[in-house]
């Protein structure tokens, strides 16, 4: 009988394919969803926060209390925290993502071991499903050219390469033809796609959206320099989600400088305002107490996001990681004061977005992704959460939904 294997992901939507890529590699064992089954736990670990470690450690220490899984740790926090963890006797091997595909070799070691990896490696695996999602998440690049002041990613993740692309959309029109509509483009740096290999991601776009059974192709964050001529084209495309993520991480002309940022927020405001006369929602990166930011020009950040129509957020409150630019800068901005930023900006955007969803009043196209508490719950052209009452199973369905109430958490429907 087989060894079963539960795959524990933190962080972002590269780890949850990185995820998916070792599920499908596996040939010796087999997965399970229920963790307490598990002979052995994979954690896909992100380290982009101080916070993100803490969670992993803490993940860690729960496994250890219930019953003792042999864990394994791979994803970013391999190369920050592994090899304590690994002297520390809390896992049983660490290795990078590049070995992923050697899962069954990985697994089957006897002894403790660190095996960090190749940077500079390009994924070859093709997925074909994706276990307990009724969407796919797609890596179409690896690490990022950026050096932004606070960032550690780079450093554990490489510089920027991308996928083949005939590998890409041989692996699209396999889950295509298993009944996936929906396709999420992740990687590192998602804009920067193409970059030595005379494409770009509009490029890459216009020939995922010719595959058969492709409905709507949603990306993960781009940067405002991302955007260009070429990207502008395909704004008005029925496959593209009526939502980009685009990342700004301040909206105060000096902190992006002290941020080592490429953005300019006049420029940054153009392109928001572009977006919204075409009816996309919009969200964004910010980092609230990075060191600089005083009172002045917290100040002058707000009324510049004021002034953006916002509709999603993702931020938080800095995180000093060793080695980056930022963890010497002063002054230092008191986790107290983070924290309040970070709150008034998230309820100034929460607010944006409900003015957003009552302004709309259209069709939403919803993807049903999950059941809970009676309801099924999906994510519509807007990328906004809907919840909707039905007495069909509707797990894994698009449904449009023409009447609904907007709600300041939620839009919620009937079908």
């Amino acid at each position: 009988m087989k060894k079963k294997v539960y795959f524990k992901t933190f962080g972002c939507r590269t780890n949850l394919y990185d995820s998916q890529v070792m599920m499908s590699a596996m040939q010796e064992y087999d997965v399970t969803e229920n963790e307490s089954e598990a002979d052995m736990i994979v954690v896909n670990s992100c380290t982009v926060t101080n916070g993100a470690d803490s969670h992993v450690r803490s993940y860690i220490s729960h496994v250890e209390n219930s019953g003792g899984a042999k864990v394994f740790l791979t994803g970013c926090g391999a190369h920050t925290k592994g090899e304590k963890l690994l002297e520390q006797g809390r896992v049983s091997g660490v290795f990078g993502q590049s070995e992923k595909e050697k899962i069954d070799e990985m697994l089957g070691r006897e002894e403790p071991y660190y095996e960090p990896g190749d940077l500079n490696h390009i994924d070859e695996s093709v997925v074909d499903d994706f276990i307990g999602k009724s969407r796919a998440f797609i890596k179409i690049q690896e690490g990022c050219n950026f050096r932004c002041s606070y960032c550690i990613i780079p450093y554990v993740r490489g510089d920027a390469r991308s996928m083949n692309e005939e590998k890409i959309l041989e692996q699209i029109r396999r889950l295509g033809a298993n009944g996936f509509g929906e396709f999420i483009l992740t990687g590192t740096n998602v804009g920067s796609y193409g970059q030595k290999t005379d494409s770009s991601i509009a490029s890459l776009m216009k020939k995922i959206s010719q595959i058969r059974g492709v409905r709507r192709i949603r990306l993960g964050s781009v940067e405002p320099i991302q955007i260009t001529d070429e990207f502008k084209e395909i704004l008005d495309e029925p496959w593209l989600e009526r939502h980009l993520h685009i990342a700004l991480q301040h909206t105060s002309p000096q902190m992006l400088k002290f941020m080592n940022r490429r953005n300019m927020y006049k420029q940054d405001r153009e392109l928001f305002e572009l977006l919204a006369g075409k009816g996309f929602a919009i969200g964004t990166d910010f980092i609230t107490g990075h060191p600089g930011e005083s009172r002045e020009l917290w100040d002058e950040a707000m009324r510049n996001v004021k002034e953006l129509p916002l509709t999603h957020l993702h931020a938080f409150t800095y995180s000093k990681r060793d080695g980056t630019p930022s963890a010497t800068m002063k002054p230092e901005v008191g986790g107290k004061v983070a924290k309040e930023r970070l709150h008034e900006l998230e309820d100034m955007v929460k607010a944006k977005n409900f003015e957003f969803r009552k302004a709309f009043g259209g069709e939403l196209d919803v993807l049903i992704e999950s059941q809970k508490d009676g309801f099924f719950i999906g994510y519509d052209q807007h990328f906004n959460k809907i919840m909707i009452e039905s007495d069909e199973d509707l797990v894994g369905n698009w449904v449009n939904i023409k009447e609904y109430e907007v709600k300041e958490e939620s839009n919620y429907g009937r079908v």
